[in-house]
């Protein structure tokens, strides 16, 4: 049984993806990619605690419940930041204070989806641990986990660039980028490392 509390905003899951459904940009993509990565971290979470005869397991499950309610703070914190995002958008080209709004919007959207992406970064280590560690029985949780670890990230660095891609379009130079930028890459590589956990869990199926 899902525990409110576990529900990003605190409404029930159907209300949210309702919320999610609706076009209006808050919740929107960075949000959706958030809940794909505090989903990778509950799952994680089911397989640390059915191993806790290991000490390695064990400790992950207390840094796993921090991470997970971390994700949901800024998941919702992603949806204010989505709908100044909208709002911004939504002025008339013709409006003098566009340009600098839309820009600054841009990168307050970038900075909250870096933050979103950071915190699944620190699930990497933790899948890498629960595959070696983890209940071999739950090698197929673990692969959905690290699944929906790769498509939070994934998400993560498609909102961040295309972000990026706004800001500068709109002005952004270099230093309001700052450490941004840097942040894709960064993506990039978790991304690549959880494929690789992902395909090992994999073949261990067959």
């Amino acid at each position: 049984m899902t525990d409110s509390a576990d529900i990003p905003t605190s409404r029930p899951m159907d209300a949210w993806l309702d919320a999610l459904s609706q076009p209006t940009g808050s919740p929107g993509g960075g949000a959706a990619s958030g809940v794909m990565l505090g989903l990778a971290a509950a799952l994680m979470g089911m397989v640390a605690g059915y191993t806790r005869e290991d000490p390695a397991a064990a400790e992950s499950t207390g840094r796993l419940d921090p991470v997970r309610a971390e994700l949901l703070q800024a998941v919702e914190a992603d949806g204010v930041v989505s709908a100044g995002f909208g709002a911004a958008l939504a002025l008339a080209p013709e409006d003098p204070a566009r340009e600098e709004r839309v820009r600054n919007a841009a990168l307050d959207a970038a900075a909250s989806v870096a933050r979103l992406g950071r915190i699944g970064i620190t699930l990497v280590a933790e899948a890498r641990t629960l595959a070696s560690h983890g209940n071999p029985h739950l090698a197929v949780d673990l692969a959905v986990a690290t699944e929906a670890l790769e498509a939070g990230l994934s998400g993560a660095s498609l909102n961040l660039r295309a972000n990026l891609q706004l800001a500068r379009a709109h002005g952004a130079s270099p230093s309001m980028r700052s450490g941004l930028d840097e942040e894709v890459g960064r993506l990039a590589e978790a991304r690549t490392q959880v494929s690789r956990i992902t395909a090992e869990l994999s073949a261990r199926l067959d």
